[in-house]
């Protein structure tokens, strides 16, 4: 795409983009394809719009009142010729834009693997991805970085020309990971795991925010990304491993309290298995993850005496916190041990030692006693005893 092209769209990009030209001037190598599709589409629709603005224009200025030279020929309605450039012409430029849509789906699939770091260099591979788990709270996001082992909330960083790979969720209302210069906007919903692969090429520091409104402190909720050569990332990573702390379970659960405009914040050591409970939505020591529910579900549930432990279910978890129902907590209680062998999972059936009716307002999280060889491997019911 040309540079003369590209300027011809400034204007039109301002009025978009909120006078900012990161669209279409980007720091990384999906955004710069992305950006060539919104031009090359521009420039295909403008060849119909151009000349129609033109032709409307002329004809007014042709078939005035006041010019008597112009053909006046009242009795006329058709026009095998003009019918063909009129019908063509359109028909070329939708298929041209199906056929453009159509590879950009697929070739900026933001769950496929990069291919190329920029146009002109492929993707190294024995150089492995950086991965970077992304949580979005209220309103606030957590970076958590497994491979090194810290955490940071609103503050990114990625060094240059190395591949990105995203794992994106949220702790309660869906929200939107946009890094305009680096790629484009991927939803991140609780319970949900949604992904994007992309990589920055220029250093720099860039925005990224929510773009989906979730709520009072929605305005605040926007971050920095750091674009740094590898010496520059591994001062950063060093930087963030000597700030201290530990982000472990009660402390996200400290930290996913709603809070507006946060200030940047890192850990130098996290829980290794943070993530995956945010995602199961089971960081509460005690609570059964959704996919270990969705696991005995799938081998037909936990028979008569998981019934009383499946009212207190909620995926609203704030309900279930003691800020709707109750002062109290309440959730399903997990069965599964982890010290099953390898491939199988065991699950132990429990029965709530008070009897009560778990129905009604105020809620209260039931405590259980494991019934007498109860431990079965998920797939195998238990022996009735009728």
């Amino acid at each position: 795409m040309s540079r003369l092209k590209i300027l011809a769209l400034l204007p039109l990009a301002a009025a978009l983009s909120g006078c900012d030209y990161v669209v279409l001037a980007p720091a990384g190598d999906i955004a710069a394809q992305q950006r060539d599709l919104v031009i090359i589409s521009t420039v295909l629709m403008l060849l119909i719009v151009v000349p129609v603005m033109a032709l409307t224009v002329l004809f007014a200025w042709r078939y005035r009142q006041s010019n008597t030279e112009a053909r006046y020929e009242p009795d006329w309605d058709h026009s095998t010729k003009l019918e063909l450039v009129i019908w063509s012409a359109p028909l070329l430029i939708i298929v041209c834009l199906g056929a453009l849509t159509w590879m950009g789906t697929h070739l900026l699939d933001p769950y496929r693997k990069l291919g190329r770091i920029h146009a002109e260099r492929t993707v190294d591979q024995s150089r492995a991805p950086l991965e970077v788990d992304v949580v979005a709270l209220d309103w606030k996001w957590l970076f958590i970085y497994p491979d090194y082992g810290i955490a940071t909330v609103n503050e990114l960083a990625a060094p240059v020309d190395r591949p990105i790979t995203f794992r994106i969720t949220a702790s309660s209302v869906m929200n939107s990971f946009y890094i305009p210069a680096l790629a484009g906007q991927i939803y991140a919903m609780p319970g949900m795991e949604t992904k994007l692969h992309a990589v920055v090429n220029h250093a720099g520091t860039y925005k990224g925010f929510s773009a989906n409104y979730s709520g009072a402190g929605f305005s605040g909720m926007h971050f920095k990304f750091r674009g740094l050569d590898d010496k520059g990332f591994d001062a950063w990573i060093a930087s963030a491993k000597s700030a201290g702390g530990s982000l472990g379970r009660a402390e996200y659960l400290q930290l996913e309290k709603p809070s507006q405009n946060e200030p940047v914040r890192r850990w130098g050591t996290i829980d290794a298995d943070l993530y995956r409970l945010i995602l199961n939505m089971c960081v509460e020591t005690g609570k059964m993850c959704q996919s270990e529910m969705m696991a005995i579900d799938a081998k037909g549930g936990a028979g008569h005496q998981g019934l009383n432990n499946t009212l207190p279910l909620a995926y609203d978890k704030y309900a279930r916190r003691g800020t709707v129902l109750g002062p109290e907590p309440s959730f399903v209680a997990g069965a599964c041990t982890p010290d099953a062998p390898q491939g199988r999972t065991t699950a132990s059936i429990a029965a709530p030692t008070d009897t009560t009716p778990l129905l009604g307002a105020g809620l209260k999280r039931p405590s259980f006693a494991p019934l007498k060889s109860s431990s079965f491997f998920l797939g195998q019911r238990p022996k009735s005893d009728s």
